[in-house]
């Protein structure tokens, strides 16, 4: 028999272990907003990093009093595009000018940066269509002596923050890690414990700074990670992290990543979300409270549970085409979220035919039916639809796409509904 004091005792363990548990697995995130450097930048400077000074302008006028009030003295300036998107430097705008980053002397920084604005540019990150640039970052010429590579993001095996580094910056980090790993230093940290003064120190050694002071650098480490935790991170990646030639180490340009879960009490940095780098379906979606991720397919996807969705996509690829999108209507849509994602699949030039495909459980098929009804009053369809209802209300459903008149392809089970909306694209 066990006694009620080693009963407590087995409890407080797994009570314990559970919250323990319960506490590294939602240091997991997996959604994200992305902030323009020159927000990283402020952001970063709040916490005590070390940022070159810059200042973002979105008009003449502004590039003007920037370089009379923040640079009166400087004879060069670096001037940096601002899209949300890597490879800017490298980058073409389609009005012909090469390179979305530039050093110039201070006279031609309104011209230049005047050629950028209201600009679409084309990196090997942005696809094809490109990112409009909106506003432009004027920052200080620093003198770098090194460039090295630090980011702090989050691992899945030791369920916390990982901190890497590099001792080589700068341009194609990924090619540098494939061929030479040994250079990069790793150092998983405790989340409950926080950042110590020998995890900052083994990131430093892994960086091995040429003129900046160590223990400059350890705090510099240690404020990086206290941004990390206390903004809700999911990513922070500065490339290249710099010294300068007056020893001091600089974080030269920064990517960072934000759950999305935490903008409840982010509001700050979430307000900082920029809709125009954004996929337009992706933000109409998250208006209406969607799971929506744009693809390039022709095959317009409405699916209830992520699973499912899943499995619809890949069956679409199994039968020789490709969808247009990820969509999942959830559990417990209403209809006019339905009329909602209906909207964004037709707006979508790309989609050639429409696959509803719903296994009914906690979603109602009548509702779903009735979406897609109103939905067609209010959108004039000119693609093909294939729709697949099982499940709860099913009888409902079908009667209410039978009423409604519409031109519908029904079928009778997911592999029958993927096959037909195929067939579809060549009708």
């Amino acid at each position: 028999m066990f006694s009620d004091r080693m009963v407590r005792g087995l409890l407080n363990k797994l009570v314990t272990r559970s919250l323990s548990v319960a506490g590294q697995w939602q240091q997991q995130q997996l959604r994200r907003l992305n902030i323009h450097e020159y927000q990283g930048a402020e952001l970063m400077g709040k916490y005590g990093v070390n940022v070159p000074r810059g200042v973002a302008v979105s008009s003449v006028d502004e590039i003007r009093k920037a370089i009379q009030d923040v640079f009166p003295n400087e004879s060069e300036l670096v001037v940096k595009s601002q899209i949300l998107a890597g490879g800017r430097g490298l980058g073409t705008f389609k009005s012909g000018l090469k390179g979305g980053v530039h050093i110039v002397k201070a006279d031609q920084v309104e011209d230049l940066a005047g050629k950028m604005l209201g600009q679409i540019l084309v990196t090997k990150q942005t696809g094809p269509l490109g990112k409009v640039v909106s506003k432009v970052y004027l920052c200080e010429k620093l003198s770098l002596v090194n460039e090295m590579y630090f980011a702090i993001t989050l691992d899945r095996n030791t369920a916390g923050p990982l901190i890497i580094g590099c001792s080589k910056g700068g341009t194609s980090i990924e090619d540098l890690a494939e061929k030479y790993p040994d250079m990069i230093v790793k150092a998983p940290i405790d989340v409950f414990k926080g950042i110590t003064d020998e995890d900052a120190a083994k990131v430093v050694d892994g960086l091995a700074p040429k003129v900046a002071d160590r223990n400059d650098a350890i705090e510099q480490v240690k404020k990086l990670y206290e941004l990390f935790c206390k903004t809700d991170c999911t990513l922070l990646e500065i490339n290249p992290l710099a010294e300068t030639s007056d020893k001091q180490l600089v974080a030269a340009d920064a990517k960072l990543n934000f759950d999305d879960n935490a903008a409840f009490r982010q509001k700050k940095i979430f307000a900082l979300r920029d809709p125009s780098q954004e996929d337009p379906r992706e933000v109409a979606a998250a208006k209406a409270d969607l799971n929506y991720i744009g693809l390039d397919g022709e095959i317009g996807c409405m699916v209830n549970g992520a699973g499912l969705a899943m499995a619809t996509m890949d069956i679409i690829k199994l039968h020789g085409g490709t969808p247009a999108n990820f969509l999942d209507v959830g559990g417990n849509a209403s209809e006019n979220q339905v009329v909602e994602a209906f909207k964004i699949l037709t707006s979508d030039d790309k989609v050639k035919a429409i696959l509803v495909n719903i296994f009914g459980g906690i979603m109602k098929c009548d509702v779903i039916a009735s979406g897609i009804v109103n939905a067609a009053k209010q959108v004039a369809l000119k693609v093909p639809v294939v729709v697949r209802l099982e499940g709860t209300n099913v009888d409902q459903g079908k009667r209410i796409l039978k009423e409604s008149g519409m031109a519908l392809i029904t079928a009778e089970d997911l592999d029958d509904a993927a096959e037909k909306a195929v067939k579809a694209l060549a009708s």
